[in-house]
């Protein structure tokens, strides 16, 4: 066969069917000796070293240096001395290479030629480097094959669109402006250089720890194998076992850092578009919601409040009473998020623009001036976030708009994006200063969002340092989540966007971004109605619910599409402030744990393999299914409940495992409540800045390992962190003679808001015989079909038990 040069065909010839050195691939060849270090065995090949390290019994990291040195670059992503758990590598050497054993994990070592596989405890294989397409090498490229099992799924990587598992798909790495994306278009928005492996209900995670643009395949290439490579930097990764799918999402998180828990405004219902303006515009909005109470929590302003799209500066001609307009909102409950490009105008006079240039702040071109390049503002400059003092100016130019009382920042077009060269982006020769190491934009290009929103971040902590910021970015690499929320950028308005943005979400949430949304309704087009109407219904259950629209499209407000929209949309606004218990409880797991609170199916259920690619419906925290309508002029469609009992979360009724076929009319949502579960809802609120005027109530639906939690804060400040919170564990088991609900004594000093209890207890055919509340008899109850409601039970700071005695069979 003739040899085919071209670099698409590179695979080819490491089959054998060219020689390596024909296109310039190698492999480090065998292995030649194993030394092993305090903390890490080194392995000498024949053209180059491999270091193994165990960072904790489950997680390893391996780095590549193919001329025998290892790279010294910081990560951007790795948080120093994230595991605490350290483990030790027992070696033991063998005539074909040597095992390197965890308690969990068995790394083995093949001699010739040198690969790397990884066992579990048993010696049943995980996942191995192929056997006739070892690591190569190509000047600073470099790319690995492992093998892909039949039934193996793939998941994660970041912003990724099309089908939840990426099987026979490939990605590349390289964050880039996809205005207009549709199914098939990638890269996107943010990457994150990690995906989990489930097989049979195991998993496992790698991370590549590399900034360049890489790629990713998942048997496009190879029907048996899976690869990712990169132009440049490090092959330098790190391996995560579970075999629970939930472990590994822990430990990759617990790796690169989680999402902070955010202020409860942020997870209220937020109205943006692009733009609100005038200044009276904005106040009519408000107004509107406040008079058809609808709740809202937060009003965004997109760049026309700024004068000439320059950040930082107010248009004075469209908002002349700027303050006033942050303050009078702010009497509403309204918190104002505003956008804060990181582009800076190159006009002398703009202050932002003479305080970098004067200190030499920006980003530069390779003769040592400064990088111009065209975006919102027109010419336009950028900092050089990758400096510690650079981000710290950045924060300080918040301080007017934190005095003025803006609660949030919006960081757009962070990618970076650039406006008329083909790339979208800056060239990949301009310079970067990582706190004094010069390098390219190749390296800096996809971390450059991530350090953006470090500094505004940081900024809003330094200006207030007792609040919780928040700041939305659209770009991101890997711990981005740290210092933002995000969501899936400029989205269409159209079904298949609706549908398409559940697996989106989904493999952000596996990737680190728990705290993530899309624009309801879509940002780009005109949603019909029906459209919007089924969108904001299924926003309920996003973790950020945000309604947002661009420029030149139908207005997206819940009112716009008549009464009987307006009456729907209303009632499921309403229903996501019920449910801010439950919600705000699941995102301070979030924050403890990594786990996102919007999770595929297979993530709960890793035990049902027919789950493992459902991307259509999903878990919202550990008790919700969601199972939205998403493909429009269909009739009915299915739903799969996993097995065991559920409750429809609307009536109530319970509802056996498996395959059910539904037709929901335009007002309702599909949700099923997971038996077993305890769900906490609050009376309905204008905003959060309101107390609830009620009771708490516990929605109570039996089943086995019946449970569920609450977590209260003050929902505003950083106060938790030193203990001002409260945490109540609730607990349920039933017999055919009772049914006990109990609420755990509470776990710290915060006092919630809530004095008194109602208990809504779900399946109850049978008619109560007595009721008591610590162990005194109560009348204060009624019983409907199916229902049990125990009203007005007085909570204190300890544990409390209701007790449901029934008639029997």
């Amino acid at each position: 066969m003739k040899c085919l040069r071209s670099a698409t065909l590179i695979a080819i010839a490491l089959l054998g069917q060219c020689a390596f050195a024909e296109v310039g691939w190698r492999s480090l060849g065998d292995l030649v000796s194993l030394q092993e270090n305090r903390g890490y065995v080194e392995l000498t090949a024949q053209r180059g070293k491999v270091r193994i390290e165990a960072l904790s019994p489950a997680v390893i990291r391996v780095t590549y240096g193919p001329d025998g040195n290892f790279s010294k670059i910081q990560s951007f992503a790795v948080l120093p001395n994230a595991l605490s758990e350290k483990a030790t590598l027992q070696v033991r050497k063998n005539a074909n290479g040597a095992e390197l054993r965890t308690e969990k994990v068995v790394v083995r070592v093949s001699k010739s030629p040198l690969r790397i596989s990884f066992l579990d405890a048993t010696g049943k294989p995980i996942t191995e480097e192929a056997a006739d397409k070892p690591a190569s090498f190509n000047g600073t490229a470099f790319r690995m094959w492992r093998s892909m099992p039949e039934d193996e799924h793939y998941f994660g990587l970041g912003d990724k669109t099309g089908p939840l598992d990426h099987r026979d798909e490939g990605f590349t790495m390289w964050n880039t402006d996809a205005f207009g994306w549709q199914e098939s278009t990638d890269p996107l928005y943010k990457d994150v250089p990690f995906f989990l492996g489930v097989r049979s209900g195991a998993a496992y995670g790698i991370f590549l720890d590399n900034t360049y643009r890489t790629n990713f395949e998942f048997g496009k290439e190879f029907w048996n194998s899976y690869s990712f490579g990169s132009d440049g930097g490090p092959l330098d990764y790190y391996f995560f076992y579970g075999p629970n799918p939930k472990q590994v999402v822990e430990e990759f998180t617990q790796l690169v850092g989680r999402v902070p828990l955010p202020p409860l405004f942020a997870l209220g219902f937020q109205q943006c578009r692009y733009s609100y303006y005038p200044e009276s515009q904005v106040r009519e909005i408000a107004a509107q919601f406040r008079k058809r109470q609808i709740p809202a929590d937060v009003i965004y302003l997109d760049i026309d409040y700024q004068q000439n799209n320059r950040p930082f500066a107010v248009d004075r001609e469209r908002f002349p009473n700027f303050e006033g307009m942050i303050r009078d909102l702010g009497a509403e409950g309204f918190k104002v998020v505003a956008i804060t490009d990181l582009h800076i105008a190159k006009f002398p006079g703009y202050k932002p623009y003479d305080e970098g240039l004067q200190h030499g702040y920006f980003v530069k071109n390779p003769d040592g001036s400064v990088y111009t390049g065209i975006v919102w503002p027109g010419e336009s400059v950028f900092p050089d976030f990758t400096r510690k003092e650079v981000r710290d100016w950045w924060g300080t130019l918040y301080t007017d708009f934190v005095r003025m009382g803006v609660r949030g920042f919006w960081n757009d077009m962070n990618e970076p994006a650039l406006f008329k060269v083909p790339s979208k982006t800056m060239p990949l020769n301009t310079v970067h200063s990582v706190e004094g190491r010069l390098t390219d934009h190749r390296e800096i290009h996809n971390v450059l969002g991530m350090e953006n929103v470090h500094g505004t971040h940081d900024g809003l902590l330094k200006l207030l340092p007792n609040v919780r910021p928040f700041v939305l970015t659209r770009a991101g690499y890997a711990g981005t989540q740290r210092y933002a929320a995000t969501w899936t950028g400029d989205n269409t308005a159209s079904w298949n966007h609706m549908r398409l943005s559940l697996p989106q979400m989904m493999n952000l949430g596996l990737s680190g971004f728990s705290f993530v949304g899309a624009d309801i309704g879509g940002f780009n087009g005109s949603a019909t109605p029906e459209l919007l109407t089924r969108w904001m219904e299924l926003g309920v259950f996003n973790p950020i619910y945000r309604n947002h629209s661009a420029k030149d499209t139908r207005y997206r407000e819940p009112w716009v599409d008549g009464p009987e929209h307006e009456q729907i949309r209303k009632h499921y606004i309403e229903t996501r402030y019920r449910l801010l218990p439950y919600i705000y409880t699941g995102m301070e797991e979030s924050s403890r744990t990594g786990l996102p609170l919007m999770r595929p199916m297979f993530l709960e259920f890793p035990e049902n393999p027919d789950l493992a690619t459902n991307g259509e419906e999903y878990m919202f925290g550990r008790s919700l299914l969601v199972a939205p309508r998403v493909w429009p002029f269909v009739g009915t469609y299915e739903i799969n409940l996993p097995n065991g009992d559920w409750y429809d979360f609307w009536t109530g009724a319970r509802q056996a495992g498996g395959k059910i076929v539904m037709d929901p009319p335009l007002e309702t949502l599909p949700v099923f409540v997971r038996a077993g579960s305890i769900i906490p809802e609050q009376p309905v609120i204008q905003n959060v800045d309101e107390v609830p005027n009620g009771p708490l109530e516990l929605r109570v639906f039996p089943g086995p390992d019946c449970g569920g939690d609450l977590y209260a804060d003050d929902g505003n400040t950083l106060n938790y962190q030193s203990g001002e919170s409260v945490r109540l564990h609730l607990s349920c088991s039933s017999t055919a003679r009772s049914i006990e609900v109990n609420t755990s004594a509470p776990q710290g000093p915060f006092q919630p808001w809530f004095k008194r209890l109602q208990i809504t207890v779900y399946g109850i055919t049978q008619k109560p015989t007595s009721v008591e509340v610590d162990g005194r008899a109560v009348s204060n109850w009624k019983q409907e079909t199916g229902v049990l409601v125990v009203a007005d039970v007085p909570w204190a700071a300890s544990a409390h038990t209701v007790k449901i005695s029934l008639s029997g069979n």
